[in-house]
């Protein structure tokens, strides 16, 4: 049975934040259906841009900082349920922040196209993320957190969908970066193919969909207002995406598999 989902929690600087951020949500969504973000296969080489790692490396960053930094001075931080959302959390951002900018193969000469701006914009995302999670935590979300919450069919279930999202994202980032080999990287060269394997034979884009359902499985695990923003945020950014880069393989590759879709298997 799911727990009452209470959006605003009577902290008045937290519920505003909340609010302001869930605002930015339309109009990302807005902005991301008529314009590509300029990163990966879509990003350009220009003076604004820096290499992929350093790119991903510093819009995550703020993430684990943030996220830190108001956990721990939430007054139940070390009680059972906080420490097991931010074992979660770590776990999480030590790929997403960590080693995954470290594993991308981009070429070793010049930057590779990712914007400064989406690394700004990412930041102030992943900074308010960390905030609204970490607070709502170890500190607003104390009464509903008691040991018992782990049993529940509610946590049980979300987090379920969490870590098969989590682990599918993982083996599609896997993919997507073995598409190309050690030399092309070292030469500095350019080369996209098809990728195969996991949930890529059913839909194009794999790691956005691998994404989407770890977020969602974090909504109904924590059932935190502050996962319903990057949920929220994530959908507005990733679906808009999703479809320009299947019509960017659609074009890219005459041979391109037509039973593969965008996003949802067999669907869409």
């Amino acid at each position: 049975m799911l727990s009452s989902f209470e959006l605003h929690t009577g902290d008045e600087t937290y519920d505003t934040v909340l609010d302001l951020s869930l605002m930015v949500v339309p109009v990302v969504a807005a902005f991301a259906a008529f314009v590509e973000g300029p990163y990966g296969r879509f990003g350009k080489n220009d003076r604004f841009s820096i290499s992929a790692n350093l790119g991903w490396f510093l819009m995550e960053l703020p993430a684990t900082v943030s996220f830190l930094y108001f956990f721990f001075r939430g007054e139940h931080c070390f009680e059972l349920v906080p420490l097991v959302f931010m074992c979660v959390w770590l776990v999480h951002y030590g790929n997403r922040g960590f080693a995954f900018p470290y594993l991308i193969r981009s070429p070793k000469t010049g930057n590779s196209g990712f914007s400064l701006t989406v690394v700004i914009g990412g930041q102030l995302v992943t900074a308010v993320h960390g905030y609204l999670n970490a607070k709502y935590f170890s500190s607003l979300g104390a009464e509903l957190y008691t040991p018992g919450w782990l049993t529940s069919p509610q946590f049980l279930f979300g987090i379920a969908l969490y870590y098969f999202g989590y682990l599918t994202n993982i083996h599609s980032d896997y993919i997507t970066r073995n598409l190309r080999t050690a030399d092309e990287v070292a030469r500095g060269t350019k080369v996209y193919r098809i990728p195969k394997g996991g949930l890529f034979e059913y839909v194009t884009n794999a790691s956005y969909l691998s994404e989407l359902l770890a977020w969602t499985g974090f909504v109904i695990a924590t059932n935190s207002p502050g996962a319903l923003f990057v949920w929220g945020i994530s959908l507005a950014n990733l679906i808009p995406r999703s479809f320009q880069t299947h019509d960017w393989y659609k074009k890219k590759f005459s041979d391109y598999p037509t039973k593969r879709r965008v996003l949802i298997p067999f669907l869409l």
